[in-house]
Formats: C-alpha cells, sequence, structure tokens
C-alpha cells in the first residue's frame, strides 16, 4: 500500500472519500486487463496459423494426416511441460518480466516456423523433426503466458470480479482465434504460407515492448494508478500475503494432497482435449471433409471463435453471479457445468450434422460453451490460492494441455480407422467427463495461510 493519509473507500468505481470529497478510481486495471486479452490472442495467432497453414505444408511436404497431427502435437508437449515452471516464475519474478521474455521467445519460434525447410537443422534430424523442434518451442515460450495472466487478475481484480477477470483471457482465444483463419488465409494466398510466420512474430516482438513498459505487477507500483484505485482494489484481496508471496515457496505437497486441486486439474484435463480439436483439425476437416474451399473455410472456422468471444465474457460473469448468489463452491460448479454439459451436447449433434453449415453452427455453440466453462476454472484457481496463483494456473494448464497433446493424435487415429463423427464422440464423452470431475472441487475453501475471505 502507497504511504500517505489512510482513506476511506467509498463502494463502487467512485473510489474514496478523504473529507467529504469522493476522489474517482482510476481503470488503470481494465487497460490491463486489455493487455491481458491482446497477449491471450497472440498466443492463438502463433498456434492457430499454423493449422490454417497445415492445409498448404501438408500439401508442400507430402505430409500424410498423422504426421501433421505429430507437428500439431509438438506444440502441445513444450506447451504443456513448461506451464508450471512459467505459472512458478510469475509467483517468484512477477508476471510483467515474465510475460515481456516469454513473448520474445515464442515470436522469434514463430518466424523460424516459416524458416524450417531451410534451417541447417532439417540435414541433421529430418525435415518432420525440425519442424516438430521449432513448434515445441514455440509451445515452450507460450507456456508462461496463461499463468502469468492469471497471476495479473489475481492482482489487480478483488474476489467479487474474478469471473469477469478471467474471462478477459478466454475472450482473446476467441477473438484471437477468429482473426487468424481468414488473416491468414489472406497472407497465405498473396505471399504464401511463410509470410504468415514472419507476421505473426513481428507482432509478437511490437507488444513485448509495449507491454514492458505500460504494465506493473500490482497496482501500487503502477504510476496511472491512483490510492482510490488502489483502495478499490486492496478491499477485496489478499493484499499482506501478495505483497510478500514473492518470499515464500509454492506450497506443492499442499497443493497435490487436496481434493479441490485434483478435481480442477483432471477436469481441466478433459476440458483440454476437445478444445484443441478447434485449434488444429477445425480448418482440415472443414475442407478435406466438409468440402469448404480454403478461403470458405477460412471464413466459417471464425465462428467456434467468436462464439468464444460472445460466451466467455457470459460465463465469467455468470460465475461471478452464482458465487455471490448461492457460495463460491455451488456457484462455481454451476457454471462449470452449464458450460461442458451443453458443450459435450452440440459437440456430439455437429457430429451428426448432416451439412456443412450445421455442422459448423453446432460445433461453434460447443467450443463457446466450452470456454464459458473455461473461466470458472481459472477463477478458481485464484479463489484456492492468491499467493501461489501462477503455480497453480501453470500446474492446471499443464494437465489441460497434456489432453491437447493428445487431442490432435488420438483424433488423427480414430479419424482415419473409424471416422470423423466417432472421433467428436470421444471428445463429446470427454467433454462431459470433464464436467464431472468439477464435483470435487470447493472453490470456498482456500489454501492460503492466513485463508482469504472468500
Amino acid at each position: 500500500m502507497r504511504k500517505g493519509t489512510a482513506l476511506r473507500v467509498t463502494k463502487g468505481e467512485t473510489g474514496l472519500n478523504t473529507g467529504g470529497t469522493a476522489v474517482a478510481a482510476t481503470r488503470v486495471r481494465w487497460h490491463i486487463l486489455l493487455l491481458v486479452m491482446i497477449a491471450t490472442g497472440l498466443t492463438y495467432l502463433d498456434r492457430v496459423n499454423l493449422s490454417i497453414a497445415g492445409h498448404s505444408i501438408e500439401s508442400e511436404m507430402h505430409f500424410s494426416t498423422v504426421t501433421m497431427g505429430w507437428i500439431f502435437s509438438a506444440f502441445l508437449l513444450g506447451y504443456a511441460l513448461m506451464q508450471v515452471p512459467g505459472g512458478w516464475a510469475a509467483d517468484r519474478f512477477g508476471p510483467r518480466r515474465i510475460l515481456t521474455l516469454a513473448v520474445l521467445w515464442w515470436s522469434a519460434f514463430t518466424v523460424l516456423t516459416g524458416l524450417v525447410p531451410s534451417l541447417p537443422l532439417v540435414r541433421w534430424i529430418g525435415l518432420v523433426a525440425a519442424f516438430m523442434v521449432v513448434r515445441f518451442f514455440v509451445g515452450v515460450g507460450e507456456a508462461a503466458c496463461s499463468p502469468t495472466n492469471n497471476k495479473i487478475v489475481a492482482n489487480w481484480m478483488g474476489s467479487e470480479t474474478r469471473g469477469l477477470g478471467t474471462s478477459f483471457s478466454i475472450l482473446g482465444i476467441g477473438l484471437g482465434g477468429a482473426m487468424t483463419p481468414p488473416l491468414i488465409a489472406w497472407i497465405m494466398e498473396r505471399w504464401g504460407w511463410r509470410s504468415s510466420f514472419y507476421f505473426s512474430g513481428l507482432i509478437g516482438v511490437a507488444f513485448s515492448i509495449y507491454w514492458y513498459f505500460y504494465v506493473r505487477n500490482q497496482p501500487e507500483e503502477h504510476p496511472g494508478v491512483n490510492e482510490a484505485e488502489v483502495q478499490l482494489i486492496a478491499a477485496q484481496r489478499l493484499e499482506g500475503n501478495l505483497q510478500t508471496q514473492a518470499q515464500q515457496p509454492t506450497p506443492w505437497r499442499k497443493l497435490l494432497r487436496n481434493r479441490s486441486v485434483w478435481g480442477l486439474l483432471i477436469g481441466y484435463f478433459c476440458q483440454g482435449y476437445p478444445i484443441y480439436f478447434y485449434y488444429t483439425w477445425l480448418f482440415i476437416y472443414l475442407v478435406k471433409v466438409r468440402g469448404l474451399t480454403i478461403e470458405q473455410g477460412g471464413i466459417w472456422g471464425t465462428l467456434p471463435y467468436l462464439s468464444i468471444a460472445l460466451l466467455a465474457p457470459f460465463g465469467g460473469i455468470f460465475s461471478d453471479y452464482a458465487s455471490r448468489r448461492w457460495g463460491k463452491t455451488r456457484g462455481r460448479r454451476s457454471a462449470v457445468w452449464l458450460g461442458m454439459f451443453i458443450s459435450a451436447l452440440f459437440l456430439w449433434l455437429g457430429s451428426r450434422a448432416p451439412s456443412s453449415i450445421s455442422a459448423i453452427l453446432l460445433l461453434a455453440v460447443a467450443s463457446g460453451a466450452n470456454m464459458f466453462a473455461a473461466t470458472t476454472f481459472w477463477a478458481t484457481c485464484i479463489d484456492l490460492t492468491q499467493q501461489f496463483t501462477g503455480s497453480l494456473s501453470g500446474l492446471m494448464n499443464m494437465f489441460g494441455n497434456l489432453g491437447g497433446w493428445l487431442s490432435p493424435i488420438v483424433t488423427a487415429y480414430i479419424a482415419t480407422r473409424f471416422g470423423w463423427e466417432q472421433a467428436l464422440d470421444l471428445a463429446a464423452v470427454i467433454t462431459f467427463a470433464g464436467g464431472i470431475c468439477f464435483a470435487l472441487v470447493s472453490a470456498s475453501h482456500s489454501l492460503d495461510e492466513p485463508a482469504a475471505a472468500s
């Protein structure tokens, strides 16, 4: 807390009251959340671009469907394995510095993706392995983004708005994913698939510079934040714990012995499996299975991401509302169950839709409902521990992306042997199981000491 006269926070956005004069709170926290949204959007630009360019790469390099599945999954393996180190680093060194380094790292390897066929690495390990190595390191860089963003939400948002705060990150997924297919398809048609990776990498470098100079780890450190906004945020969070968190080691044993943590981890594993169908196979599914042209696939492929952009904020708002009305545990569970069960149903219906348009509309609702639920998973990480949000978020996202790592491989295997309908049916079953797992989570029981007020 900044030094000075103690000031009383008034309810709402008016901030504080000094001598009878209301001082409006600044709104820097919303600008920070906007940057969180953009950062997440960039990660999806740099991962979905491969699914769009994948059709051209597959044709030019004569790769099979299964080979492309392994290339897709190489990213996810690096992404999953580095989640915990990335989240721990955000707790230990602060999200501002860690995300700056992460964006620069993944942007450099995104550029290298376009250069893979000409890299010396190809002569040593072969073309397929070279693609896998480069995409693995893109995943390593992006791994820090989601837990770092959740650490920002924990530091900058109060207990009653965590769901809304986390929805900004999910909103970035929707907007980034919606913009990527037509943008990358447009670039590819004019300058080739390699140019799409150069473009994506350069945008990331520009963003990292702005992030570093504008963002601060905590509201108290930001020159644009007034005392009213500091107190408005501090009134609803564990400020003492947040201030001293860097000196405390992450209690991994305590986390891993907790039933709620395991419900969160296994549930998010199940959440990650179906959603990665959209990030990897959707475009190819629309072109090869549903018979759309590349341009049509780029346009219609935006619908699942537009659905995410629409439903994710509602997921956050509903989660916060349900938590206030029914308590943290029942409220968070109801939000996850609503999203995951609807998503499972529409995945199952979409796999059987007779027309391409009806299929993509049903699958789009399924993706949006999945991310409606995802906002609550991330908010629950903060509910369970504000002190070590980055570490728990990284652990949870590691499980989610291990599910995502399996998704392209298993989907390709089932689709080539049994059909795409069966591949999507399995995704629906796993989605339903993810909702069931959240019954183990008690979001009202914090693991922090002293316990946070819920």
